[in-house]
């Protein structure tokens, strides 16, 4: 197995690499970032300023991964999330002309609608994207999922859900609760009753390794399949990193249109691919915290 992988330096990708790398695969990153790990053939590129259909023909992967997507905080809206649309289309065109039959493109739960009954089912739940983003997956996702039968193509949609870890951005939720406890800040959250189907960033790799080994075609959801609410979180990170006691529950206001049930069936995923999760909430936030290097402020 010769695997392209994009997104290869960011939050997912970086759990990917050695999961692929463990399983004897040859990987092969594309992205403008190198990939700080031995063993990974690295192709600097920009897909976004054009896609060089010679040097991914030239490697000749037999699978491609594919992560990268407009990540910055703003991302829900953002224009860049139409050049990925195109991009990625011409990423995929690029590696079947190189010989590439087997794909994995990373989708998100975004693509759902999100004002139903909450527990969201491949085959049945309606796509309804309320973002841009979640627009320019689904868009991607039927362009794709409409071309592979003529490219030749085996293709995989992974609809991942709400990832967790360690190197998480400041911005997201474990990020912003274990900075807070590193400065001895109080950390601002909302009050915390939607619920939201959490998984940590290394059973969402492993997850999509299981994927791209598998025959699995169409869409699988990547998520825990059980739903915790966002103060469950809140409560098991800060009591890991011993800030529980600074803690400011409804701070944030509850938007009106916020969803209270965001959880995904993993059936198939489980059914169809070798992958079965390493965590639960508990274990997965007590390795997140512990990799994150954050211990509580000293009292002098």
């Amino acid at each position: 197995m010769r695997v392209l992988l994009t997104g290869a330096s960011g939050f997912i990708g970086r759990a990917v690499v050695p999961m692929l790398l463990g399983a004897g695969v040859e990987v092969h990153a594309l992205g403008r970032s190198p990939v700080d790990h031995a063993g990974v053939i690295d192709h600097p590129a920009d897909l976004l300023a054009g896609v060089d259909r010679s040097m991914i023909e030239a490697i000749g992967a037999t699978h491609l991964l594919h992560l990268a997507w407009e990540a910055r905080p703003g991302f829900w809206a953002a224009s860049e999330n139409l050049d990925w649309v195109a991009a990625s289309i011409g990423l995929v065109r690029a590696f079947v002309a190189g010989g590439g039959r087997r794909a994995v493109v990373a989708g998100s739960c975004a693509e759902y609608d999100w004002t139903g009954s909450g527990r969201l089912e491949e085959a049945t739940s309606p796509i309804r994207p309320a973002t841009l983003y979640g627009t320019a997956k689904a868009s991607l996702h039927a362009v794709l999922a409409k071309a592979a039968p003529g490219l030749g193509l085996s293709l995989a949609w992974a609809r991942i859900f709400f990832p967790y870890g360690p190197g998480e951005r400041s911005e997201r939720l474990l990020g912003s609760l274990l900075e807070a406890a590193h400065s001895g800040d109080v950390a601002k959250v909302s009050e915390g009753s939607q619920r939201r189907d959490f998984i940590h960033v290394e059973d969402v790799a492993a997850a999509l390794v299981a994927i791209l080994a598998a025959p699995v075609e169409g869409v699988v959801n990547v998520a825990s399949g059980k739903a915790a609410t966002v103060r469950r979180f809140v409560e098991i990170a800060t009591q890991a990193a011993g800030s529980a006691d600074r803690v400011a529950y409804g701070a944030i206001p509850t938007r009106p249109d916020d969803p209270p049930l965001i959880e995904g069936a993993i059936d198939r995923l489980l059914a169809e691919t070798a992958y079965r999760p390493r965590f639960t909430l508990e274990t997965g936030l007590a390795d997140a915290v512990a990799r994150f290097g954050v211990s509580p402020p000293t009292s002098d």
